[in-house]
């Protein structure tokens, strides 16, 4: 007899990446916007 399968499974699995796809025009630019405020911050401050 062989044993049922341990990856057989019947619920539907929700992936993280396709969860956050349709948020990425949104968190992409103000990421961005972020790094480059960041990055002026220390550019001022060094100077």
């Amino acid at each position: 007899m062989s044993a049922p399968h341990a990856h057989d499974h019947d619920t539907e699995t929700t992936d993280v990446v396709e969860d956050i796809v349709p948020m990425m025009p949104i968190v992409l630019p103000l990421v961005g916007a972020v790094l480059m405020f960041l990055l002026a911050f220390i550019a001022v401050t060094m100077a």
